[in-house]
């Protein structure tokens, strides 16, 4: 028997509804401040670009001999300048050696005279106060002459007059002659360009190796004694040997080579083998490691070239993590006690490795994606806080200051932590970094706010701190093609250098990175010096060095230098390479960037998405709305210029084409070049095509989700046409390409296809609200076929506590109705929200729908459904209607559009949202006790365990398969968040979601199932 309770007056509901509008509201504010869209005007520098004039190459010096101080440095630059004057079409000069000896008279500062110099000496002449590495040009009677202060600063001046030489330039102005030239920045690295690196094509055609791992050493590793491949060594050997000769010539002093864990026994550490016990492969690894690699690094000090190894902290093996969790208690970064450790393994390695001047430390990224295969050393992002970050660097820098070594500390920290912010604050550089006054500690920075990017302020880091600073520069820029586009970036560049030296005289050195920066073969299939066309990227390696010799040197100038050098002799070919060079950045800046967005500051998610949003790193056009619909909202209504930009930038690179198609192929010194650098620029006239294409018709389908223009839908639609006809002869041309690879354009194609359905999604969500509608007026009307389900299900939804009083129907008509038409409509709301395309969505909503139905059910057991049916049918109803309304305009992606872009919408739907799930509950609760008569301790018990047990099922479920795993099927289907942000970056690190959340909720789930039964096992009175 059924008993009905009598119908009260609805002030303890009215208050509970009350709470969950209130509870909405905060869940509102919750995600708005997470979300957290804001811009602001960003101070992008401008590049001041110009192309150099037509220029006739100076006559050589008609040298017949060189001779050079009896040192490898010396002799291989005199070897230079002797080649410079063959690659002129002289005569080679013979290359002799002479003792070291000090130089003769000064030089004559006064115009030389050059057309009968036979003869090139250099020499040594006592070295002025702090003139170390610096040189003279001059002629001292009848030879041509380079005095050095130290031998460094003699082969710098026979590398300088070979650069000369060989670029057409004139060998000594006047200007130069007698005069001291000294590098205004002593300390020039780079990394360690292509060495040990292969080129693999399968590796490369894959295009999908994210790893980051920069290793040189990997090809020569075993997996047992001897440990190393003494035959891959030798190849490591000779691409270091000529690489690093070949950034000697450049003008640099210093490599950075990754290592440090591989070689340290941590022989130091207690008996010497706390850390590695007896017969630890460890140990007999590491030292065949430092046999093997020491001559092969070694080989650098012979060039005058300092070395630092690389490594990210925390880096560890599982027997020294094993060791630090037995003596320290574990990974506590900011206990000295750690820090001992690595003290003792630095020590070891400069001892074991004297030729290493320091180590460079980074502490922003780690993990999986940065470790080599084939060994169990790794690293994690553990030094993440203040005392951390201090205590490391007072315990490093100590035992390199007892050393005489160096240690060059990365503030790259890429908000990480509560140090997230070191490499773009100023004021937490100087809470993190003030106080730490050591001379034997350098300060490593990018130049940009932010990661390797145009479109983004100077780095204001850079302009103050009292530590001595190094600049960092990429030439391959992993963002803008990796290398792969012309991209001639000496004059901002030089306004950069020259902008922090103005402010900081602290800043004394660059770091150019000539080949690293991104994954290591997801792009093209260009290795420095060795394969591919690394010549076009090679300009930035050489602008760096000679504006880190002397930031005032025009870059214009350089650039025709680069071109005369690499390419042509001949002034016009000349002439046309450095006018397209010239429009390089501008075309680059204009198809790879969206400038009316590019030119913000923008904050997003708690982050600070970059300025190239639209295509996710490196080379994926993105398709999610997140990343789209703000870069549309970003942009302010500036969708023309936006539009016009791309079309310019196309304009620009057909321009750059038709100029170097325009030389005359017989003034190129290798034909093979002219064919790179022609391919490159059709390369870049198709890819901007095609982007421009995807550019247009993105940005008028966010302008019709925001207007409803039929302008705006039409735009859309000419521009799909045009993107899918450009991206099909795009990925034709250049899918199998190993130098120049199409981009991929699977994320682009996901949201597309989505963006197509978001027509035919609004009128299905308007045919479902005039479904609910008839439901609405039979319930008004409460008469005939499926009165009596409707007007169940109307009151269900908005009067809950008048379902009780209902009579039960006698047509089997309307007992099936009354929770089939909520079911149908629930199910395809959430069809028309996820565009019919992602039913990892429906498991989980309309699992948890079913799952909490399920629960209820049992609970009346045998008891006639029907009430039960229309109040969680009702508030289906209303849930659904609220989500349909928001599609009914222009489909789900307008509904996106609102979440990421407008709060005040987002906020009222997320509250109402919310407070009709909560209703859900409130009102179930409401028919269990009115119309069931289920006791009040096992109403709340029930209700409970409806709400734990869809909780528990599916968050376990997401557990199981894995919490990053769940959300990458997820946002494949739904197109929300960038596609490539799991395959790169993880979509839990990089927003900080904790992996053990689901195991958390489904804990929190079976809890509260758990609970629930017990309440509603437990006697009690009955509902009054």
């Amino acid at each position: 028997m059924i008993h009905v309770t009598p119908a009260r007056r609805p002030y303890a509901l009215l208050a509970a509804a009350i709470v969950l509008v209130l509870l909405g509201a905060g869940v509102a504010w919750g995600v708005g401040d997470a979300l957290g869209l804001s811009h602001t005007p960003a101070a992008v520098p401008h590049e001041d670009v110009a192309a150099p004039p037509r220029r006739v190459a100076a006559p050589a010096p008609p040298l017949a001999s060189v001779v050079v101080p009896d040192e490898p440095r010396t002799r291989k630059a005199g070897a230079a300048v002797a080649d410079a004057v063959a690659a002129r079409g002289l005569p080679r000069p013979a290359v002799t050696t002479s003792a070291p000896t000090p130089a003769g008279t000064p030089l004559p500062a006064r115009a030389p005279d050059l057309s009968r110099v036979t003869t090139l000496r250099a020499g040594v002449l006592p070295a002025p106060a702090g003139a170390a590495e610096s040189y003279r040009l001059g002629v001292r009677g009848a030879e041509l002459a380079v005095d050095g202060t130290d031998v460094a600063g003699a082969a710098a001046g026979l590398y300088r007059l070979a650069d000369r030489i060989r670029s057409g330039a004139e060998a000594l102005p006047a200007a130069d002659a007698g005069r001291l030239v000294t590098p205004r920045l002593g300390l020039r690295l780079t990394d360690a360009g292509s060495v040990g690196r292969e080129p693999d094509p399968a590796a490369f055609a894959a295009g999908d190796d994210y790893h980051l791992n920069t290793d040189v050493v990997g090809p020569a590793l075993l997996p047992r004694a001897p440990w190393v491949d003494a035959e891959a060594v030798a190849r490591v050997d000779a691409q270091f040997r000529q690489f690093v000769d070949h950034s000697v010539a450049q003008g640099y002093n210093a490599v950075v080579v990754p290592g440090f864990l591989e070689y340290v026994t941590f022989a130091k550490v207690g008996d010497g083998h706390a850390v590695y016990p007896p017969g630890d492969t460890h140990v007999d690894r590491a030292r065949a490691m430092v046999a093997a690699f020491g001559p092969v690094f070694g080989y650098a000090e012979e060039m005058g070239v300092k070395v630092f190894l690389l490594t990210d902290m925390l880096a560890v093996s599982p027997p020294l993590e094993a060791y630090l969790t037995r003596t320290v208690g574990g990974l506590d970064v900011a206990d000295p006690r750690l820090w001992a450790v690595y003290q003792a393994g630095l020590a070891e390695l400069f001892e074991s490795m004297p030729f290493v001047d320091g180590l460079m430390v980074r502490v922003g990224e780690g993990g999986e994606v940065y470790a080599a295969d084939g060994w169990d050393y790794s690293s994690k992002l553990a030094v993440t806080t203040e005392a951390s970050v201090r205590a490391m660097l007072r315990a490093l820098v100590d035992t390199a200051g007892r050393a005489g070594r160096e240690v060059i500390f990365r503030t790259w920290t890429v908000g990480v932590g509560a140090v997230g912010d070191l490499h773009t604050n100023p004021e937490s550089y100087a809470r993190v970094l003030g106080g730490i006054d050591d001379e034997h500690l350098i300060v490593s920075t990018k130049y940009t706010l932010g990661d390797f990017y145009s479109h983004l302020p100077l780095n204001t880091t850079l302009l103050a701190g009292a530590h001595r600073r190094i600049v960092e520069f990429q030439a391959r820029r992993e963002f803008e093609g990796f290398g792969s586009l012309p991209n001639d970036l000496g004059p901002l560049h030089r306004q950069a250098l020259r902008a922090f030296l103005a402010a900081n005289p602290r800043v004394e050195g660059v770091w150019n990175w000539t080949q690293d920066g991104g994954p290591l073969r997801a792009g093209p299939m260009s290795l420095y010096l060795r394969t591919g066309f690394w010549q076009l990227y090679d300009l930035n390696t050489y602008a760096v060095a000679r504006l880190a010799w002397d930031p005032d040197a025009d870059p214009a100038q350089v650039t025709a230098d680069w071109a005369y050098r690499t390419f042509s002799a001949d002034p016009d070919t000349v002439a046309a390479i450095g006018q397209a060079m010239a429009l390089s950045r501008r075309a680059v800046t204009g198809g790879l960037y969206i400038g009316p967005y590019a030119d913000r500051s923008v904050r997003a998610l708690g982050l600070e998405p970059p300025p190239m949003m639209w295509i996710f790193e490196w080379d994926i056009p993105t398709g999610d709305s997140a990343a789209l619909d703000s870069i549309y909202a970003v942009s302010g209504g500036r969708v023309e210029e936006a539009v016009d930009e791309g079309a310019r930038a196309v304009t620009l690179a057909r321009r750059m084409r038709d100029l170097v198609a325009a030389t005359d192929p017989a003034t190129w010194r290798d034909a093979g070049l002219r064919e790179h650098f022609a391919r490159t620029l059709d390369y870049q006239v198709n890819l901007f095509e095609t982007l421009a294409a995807y550019r247009t018709m993105v940005l008028r389908h966010a302008q019709w989700l925001d207007t409803g223009s039929p302008a705006a839908h039409d735009g859309w639609r000419a521009a799909a046409s045009a993107y899918r006809v450009a991206r099909d002869v795009h990925r034709q041309r250049y899918g199998a390409d190993l130098d120049l690879p199409a981009y991929h354009f699977t994320a682009a194609d996901l949201g597309a296809e989505r963006a197509d359905r978001d027509p035919a999604m609004a009128w299905a969500a308007r045919a479902l609200l005039a479904l609910i509608l008839v439901v609405v007026l039979l319930g008004l009307r409460g008469r005939g076929p499926g009165g009596a389900a409707a007007r169940g299900l109307l009151l269900g939804t908005v009067r809950p506590w008048r379902v009780a009083a209902l009579p039960a129907p006698a047509s089997r008509a309307d007992r099936v109705l009354v929770w089939l038409v909520p079911a149908v409509v629930l199910v395809a709301s959430r069809l028309v929200f996820t565009w019919f395309a992602a039913p990892a969505h429906l498991l989980v909503s309309l699992g948890g729908w079913a799952l909490f139905a399920l629960v209820v059910r049992l609970a009346v057991g045998r008891r006639d459904p029907f009430h039960l049916w229309a109040v969680v049918g009702g508030v289906a109803l209303l849930r659904s209607v609220l989500l349909l309304a928001a599609l009914a305009g222009r489909g789900p992606g307008a509904y996106w559009f609102a979440f990421w872009t407008a709060p005040a919408l987002r906020a009222a739907y997320v509250t109402a949202a919310v407070a009709a799930f909560g209703w859900l509950f409130v009102a179930t609760a409401v028919v269990l006790r009115d119309r069931y008569a289920v006791r009040r301790r096992r109403v709340v018990g029930l209700t409970l365990t409806a709400a734990g047990v869809p909780l528990g099922v599916l968050a376990g479920l997401v557990a199981l398969i894995g919490l990053e795993r769940a959300l990458t099927v997820w946002n494949d289907q739904m197109a929300l968040l960038p596609w490539g942000l799991s395959r790169i970056l993880g979509i839990t690190v990089y927003l900080g979601i904790p992996t053990g959340l689901p195991g958390y909720a489904a804990g929190v789930g079976a809890a509260l199932a758990g609970a629930g039964l017990l309440l509603s096992m437990r006697p009690g009175r009955r509902a009054a």
